[in-house]
This record gives structure tokens, C-alpha cells and sequence, in this order.
């Protein structure tokens, strides 16, 4: 009882104090100047989201279904180059286009889908972009199919408690997106090794998505564009990196602490052998194109056929990217983050996170409102790693292949 007694004198104290009143008194006075600033800038961000979805409404956007031979014989260094191809620079090229009409880069969804265990690989993008995304795919995999297809996702147009069930999350990283998560370099993927010998990371969340039965369903998505590094952009990656490593070369050679500040009387060493992998590994990422990304997950089923043991294989998906010194995936923006009755009653507000997050995933939305998300960096390498087409060395039975492989026609056919 004496602790709220001695908490509502000092907030009387303090409402009656002449700082306070000071303080009032100063914004009244200065209320001309900073009201009508404050609404502009709300009503030039209400602007930009209207633009941005009158833009978005009139996108011709479609959905490409990639269909695999019975053989990948190429490493994930073919899905980089791919992805390379797809670091488009243009869109927004004055502040005009940018501030005014609220135009923006494009942005690509690479997609895996689970529909019942049966896997399928996509790329969702707009009707302008479908040849170019096509042409990159050929050129580095000719033996593949890809098939303008409708929206997986129209199966579940909206969510419904009372019929269905679902769990969405996001991922975000562990460390400064300038440390790069675990490879398909690291796991020896680019070299040119038996089959029997690799270890693709992929593998995992494949078997995990192969797995579902009946009625369930697992969508995974990574979306994307490209990160110019300029004015307009919330960060510079490339620079970021390099102030990072010339902060741990000083640190590893003992000239700077871990916060950054100068030992005195400090005694050069040289950097261990973890600590030149860092470094080794920031260099080799900074190399890479880099691209804003965000990930996105979703299982959802019907409620009688719902398993609520897969939320916890889900949240770990990404287990097998994550390095121990350098970075790796944690889960955000979860839809069952209640844990107790009186935090949501009667699930009210975690259904409202659904139906957001369901929406979010269908209208491939991350970098702008209604469901802007907060980005990082991926390079190619690493997009790469976590979209491609698996080898002989992904056994998962369900897996979507061409039921033959395609041989060219001979040439000297009669005319």
C-alpha cells in the first residue's frame, strides 16, 4: 500500500513541477510549427501506401511451378548465377519515382510448397519479369520444365478459425547480416564430389515438408530484391562489412577491445585459426551480390488433421544453415505467441495474426505496408543455399520430377 501512495506523489510531484508545466507550455506555443509538419509527414506516408497498392493492384502477377528432371547434376552455384541474373537495379531511378509515385525495385518470391507431402518448387514475379526469370532458369538448368500455374495459395483465400488451423512465422537473423550464415561452400557442395559423399542442408527441410499427410499443407518463401546501397537504401551492406572487418582485424591483432575501444600498452598477435575464418568468410561474402530479403513459413490444415508437434520441427527449420561463430536463423513474428489464457482470450488476437500473416504470404508482401517487415542482407551464395534443386543426394520420395528426361530431336529428321 506505501508503494502506490509513495507512486502517485511523485507523479503528482512531477505533474506539478515547473519543468513540466515549462514543457507544456513550450510545445503549445510551438504547436503552429510541428502539428502541421507531423500531419504532412503522415499524410506523404498515407500517400506512398496508396500509390504503392494502386501500383500492386495493377501488376500482371504470376506464378511460374518449376519442374525437375530425374537428375540435377548441378550445384547451388548454378542457382547463384541464376540469382545474379536477377539482381535488377532499376524501377526507382529519381526521388520522384520514388518519394511522389511510389514506385519501387522488383521483388521475386522464390517458393517451396508441401500440398499433402508432394513437394513443388516456384517463382512468383510479375508478368514483365516472366521472361527474364525464365531465361536465367534454362541457361543454367536446360533440362527443366516451367509452367505458368494457378495460386497454390487460392486454396485458402482467407482465414477461418472455425474450420482450419494454421502457423505462420517469420525468420530472422542471429547476428549482423554481415556475418554470413553456413554455406553450400562450407559444406563442400561447389566441389566436384560423388554423390554418395555430399551433405546438401536442404535436405532437412525437404524431408520435414515431404513428411505431411493428408489434408496438410507447408509453404516456405524467400523474397527478394536487390540492395543498391545508396542513399535511399536503410543501410549499406558492403560498407557496413568493411567497417566490420577492419573493427575485428584490429581486435583479433589485440589493438581494440570487443567494444571497440583502444588497449593501451596493447601486444600484437596474430589471429587464430577460427578468428581468419571469420574474416576469411566476410571477405568471400562481401564479394557476393546482395539482395533485401525476408522469409516466411506457413502449416496449415483442416483442424481435425492439424498437428501441433510440427510447430516445433518448423521453428527449427533452418537449423542446419546456422554457424556457430558466424550467423544463422532464429523465428520471429510467430502466430501462437500466447502462451497463457488471460494474454488472448479465446484466441481473438491470435487469429488476428493469422489472418494477417495469411494475407502477408499471399500477396508476397514485405517491404511495404500493410505488412512491411524489417529486412536483412542475403548475398547470392547464400540465397542460393536455401533455394535449389536438390541432386540425386535428396532421396525425398515425393518430390516433384519430370517423369523422363527430354532428348533433343535427331538432326538429320526427313523435311
Amino acid at each position: 500500500m506505501e508503494f502506490f501512495q509513495d507512486f502517485f506523489a511523485y507523479y503528482e510531484n512531477f505533474l506539478a513541477s515547473p519543468e513540466f508545466k515549462n514543457t507544456v507550455q513550450i510545445l503549445f506555443l510551438t504547436s503552429p510549427l510541428w502539428i502541421p509538419f507531423g500531419l504532412a509527414v503522415l499524410l506523404w506516408q498515407k500517400w506512398l501506401e496508396y500509390k504503392r497498392e494502386e501500383i500492386y493492384n495493377k501488376f500482371d502477377l504470376v506464378l511460374l511451378e518449376i519442374r525437375l528432371p530425374q537428375e540435377i547434376l548441378r550445384s547451388p552455384l548454378a542457382m547463384e548465377l541464376v540469382l545474379s541474373g536477377l539482381h535488377i537495379m532499376g524501377g526507382e531511378g529519381t526521388w520522384y519515382d520514388r518519394y511522389i509515385l511510389g514506385k519501387s525495385r522488383a521483388w521475386f518470391s522464390l517458393e517451396i510448397a508441401s500440398i499433402e507431402g508432394h513437394i513443388h518448387f516456384y517463382v512468383w514475379t510479375g508478368r514483365g519479369n516472366k521472361d527474364l526469370v525464365e531465361s536465367q532458369f534454362y541457361s543454367q538448368y536446360p533440362g527443366i520444365e516451367m509452367l505458368e500455374v494457378p495460386d497454390y495459395t487460392d486454396v485458402y483465400p482467407k482465414f477461418d478459425s472455425t474450420v482450419i488451423q494454421l502457423e505462420g512465422q517469420e525468420f530472422a537473423l542471429t547476428q549482423l547480416d554481415s556475418y554470413p550464415i553456413k554455406t553450400y561452400v562450407d559444406y563442400g557442395l561447389d566441389k566436384d564430389t560423388k554423390e554418395e559423399f555430399k551433405y546438401d542442408p536442404l535436405t532437412t527441410v525437404l524431408e520435414f515438408m515431404g513428411s505431411l499427410g493428408k489434408g496438410e499443407q507447408f509453404w516456405l518463401q524467400f523474397i527478394f530484391r536487390s540492395h543498391h546501397g545508396k542513399a535511399y537504401d536503410p543501410k549499406n551492406w558492403k560498407k557496413d562489412t568493411e567497417k566490420l572487418i577492419d573493427k575485428l582485424s584490429k581486435q583479433y591483432r589485440g589493438e581494440i577491445d570487443e567494444h571497440g575501444k583502444e588497449i593501451k600498452e596493447a601486444r600484437f598477435r596474430f589471429p587464430t585459426k577460427g578468428e581468419s575464418d571469420i574474416l576469411a568468410s566476410l571477405h568471400r561474402s562481401m564479394e557476393k551480390l546482395p539482395y533485401e530479403c525476408g522469409i516466411r513459413s506457413i502449416y496449415i490444415a483442416p483442424k481435425e488433421v492439424f498437428k501441433r508437434f510440427r510447430i516445433t520441427m518448423q521453428r527449427g527449420l533452418f537449423k542446419a544453415f546456422n554457424s556457430g561463430t558466424l550467423n544463422g536463423f532464429k523465428s520471429q513474428n510467430v502466430t501462437s505467441k500466447y502462451d497463457f489464457p488471460w494474454e488472448d482470450f479465446r484466441g481473438f488476437r491470435a487469429n488476428i495474426l493469422k489472418r494477417k500473416m495469411l494475407q502477408a504470404y499471399r500477396r508476397r508482401s514485405f517491404f511495404f505496408s500493410p505488412y512491411k517487415r524489417k529486412t536483412y542482407i542475403l548475398n547470392a551464395e547464400e540465397l542460393a543455399t536455401l533455394y535449389h534443386f536438390p541432386g540425386q543426394v535428396s532421396q525425398t520420395p515425393l518430390l516433384s520430377r519430370l517423369p523422363s528426361r527430354k532428348a533433343e530431336a535427331p538432326p538429320n529428321l526427313p523435311l
